[in-house]
């Protein structure tokens, strides 16, 4: 990944990196809170989403930056992007056009299915 970026030092300061100079982005829809998926952004994505008002991240396996939408017209368009209180995830509120699953789900949360959790009860 580039060391240089063009992302505002003073988010750029706040920011908790992993190992890979990457931060979790939890992308949800604006209007329902819907969870779409989750992705990796390092400071560069952040800036490009941030700027551009469509989506980046850093792709861990393919090691490269790729677009929500470019190959497959899934497009993702940026609402908001806030940073979480310890600074390690983010989240971005998209306007989503089409599925936002690579299997061509809406979300990455329907192919795995529920877990069987317990249900808490309330107290």
């Amino acid at each position: 990944m580039p060391a240089n970026t063009s992302l505002d030092p003073d988010i750029a300061a706040r920011l908790k990196r992993d190992e890979h100079g990457l931060v979790c982005a939890v992308v949800q829809q604006h209007d329902t809170g819907e969870v779409l998926m989750v992705g990796w952004m390092d400071d560069e994505a952040l800036h490009r989403t941030l700027t551009t008002g469509r989506a980046t991240y850093w792709s861990r396996s393919r090691g490269e930056y790729w677009r929500k939408g470019d190959t497959s017209g899934h497009t993702q368009h940026v609402r908001s992007v806030a940073l979480d209180c310890d600074g390690d995830a983010l989240l971005v509120r998209v306007h989503q056009v089409g599925a936002a699953c690579h299997t061509g789900t809406r979300t990455c949360f329907e192919a795995g299915g529920d877990l069987g959790a317990v249900v808490g009860e309330q107290p």
